[in-house]
């Protein structure tokens, strides 16, 4: 059985978000927010790559390109956050956190939860920019021919 396209490319944003947010914690470097807004470069990645094949397939529609970039990009996120939920529970949960970047949605002592639903906001924020606009850029190529 194939997966659709927008599975694939979600989970090459999976593993892409995955190996990097391991690689920084192994470096001891996940306190750095910066770091951390460079996921969106593995979003956009996977976005373009489902845009490219819809539109050397003829699948030229808007709506079906605005669609399909979406859901590859959510499920990334979502696939993301449960890793998350998974990786810091496995850590040691709240007391974990503790070490976590402390710029976030909200201040003070976020328990893990809150403090994966906060990342769930900013992944799902960040999916709606690189899709309008991973959209709009694609939106030229995607006129008929």
């Amino acid at each position: 059985m194939k997966l659709p396209k927008e599975i694939i490319n979600a989970l090459i944003i999976f593993a892409g978000i995955s190996a990097y947010f391991l690689l920084i914690d192994f470096l001891n470097l996940s306190g750095i927010l910066w770091l951390r807004m460079l996921n969106v470069l593995f979003v956009w990645y996977g976005v373009t790559r489902t845009l490219s094949y819809n539109v050397e397939h003829g699948k030229r529609d808007y709506a079906y390109n605005l669609f399909s970039a979406g859901a590859t990009a959510f499920l990334g996120v979502f696939f993301a956050i449960i890793a998350l939920v998974s990786y810091i529970h496995l850590r040691g949960g709240d007391t974990y956190v503790s070490n976590l970047s402390e710029d976030l949605l909200f201040g003070g002592k976020p328990t893990a939860n809150q403090y994966c639903i906060g990342i769930l906001f900013e992944g799902i924020a960040s999916a709606l920019i690189v899709v309008f606009v991973s959209v709009q850029y694609w939106r030229s190529k995607m006129a008929p021919e």
